[in-house]
């Protein structure tokens, strides 16, 4: 693709824009709203190849592919009176908005491909779920670390539920260091030590020869320290109330 437009340059689509003009291949031409003017600007000053457009229906005009990256409460505002063609490409990534849903806003014939991209697409190093496929939107994301098509909408909204997940493993980690230092290790120290053991860990999910339940079997012996924290703290009880949040916040996104 030549062009991409990006409605709405927030975290996920300041990401997109610097894992596509970051590498050392041909970047597409970019053309971002002027909503999140600060972020825009400085994606504009750093790239040459991105530009900020006047208003949302220049960034369609100018773009073969169009990704819609608001708030799932901003959309009324932000997508009112737009005109799509049909010869254009439209990746929705707006939580909870289903593509008919969207078709009925723009009232366009044009292609609709929603897609959960995650902050690691700015260094090319994320799988992104796609769906439906579609050529000119996968060969996006395989630029970006990978696409992934599911089949139907449903398994996309148990992706999107799962990516609700990350915000409470950082917070996980925080009060690891946190315990640490309350028992005497600087701050400093903490924080790194902790970083450290579950960057370690994280590459470890690399090894795609082993399940997930294969990988914790690995690191845990038999009545050793793993399996004490593992049986009791994340028993029965807490398992069961991750699926019961996780449950919640599926019903919300279908």
């Amino acid at each position: 693709m030549k062009s991409v437009g990006v409605i709405g340059v927030g975290e996920i689509g300041r990401a997109i824009v610097e894992g596509l003009c970051g590498g050392d291949d041909e970047s597409p031409e970019v053309f971002l709203s002027p909503r999140g003017a600060r972020p825009a600007a400085e994606l504009a000053e750093r790239y040459a190849g991105v530009r900020v457009c006047a208003d949302n229906q220049q960034v369609v005009d100018r773009s073969e592919v169009v990704i819609i990256a608001v708030r799932r409460q901003d959309r009324h505002e932000a997508l009112a009176g737009l005109r799509v063609g049909d010869d254009r490409i439209v990746v929705n990534l707006m939580a909870g908005v289903g593509n008919d849903e969207l078709r009925r806003t723009l009232g366009t014939g044009a292609p609709l491909v929603r897609a959960i991209p995650l902050p690691a697409v700015r260094e090319r190093r994320s799988v992104t779920v796609v769906h439906p496929s579609h050529p000119e939107v996968d060969a996006l994301f395989e630029r970006l670390g990978g696409a992934l098509p599911v089949a139907d909408e449903d398994a996309f909204n148990v992706c999107s539920a799962l990516t609700g997940t990350l915000t409470t493993h950082y917070a996980y980690l925080a009060t690891l260091a946190s315990w640490a230092a309350d028992h005497g290790i600087g701050a400093e120290v903490a924080d790194r030590y902790v970083r450290g053991l579950f960057q370690g860990v994280g590459r470890s999910l690399g090894d795609e020869t082993r399940s997930l339940d294969r990988l914790a079997a690995d690191h845990e012996t038999p009545n050793g320290n793993n399996e004490r924290i593992r049986t009791t703290w994340f028993g029965p009880a807490n398992s069961a109330a991750l699926t019961r949040a996780l449950d919640a916040l599926l019903a919300d996104l279908g």
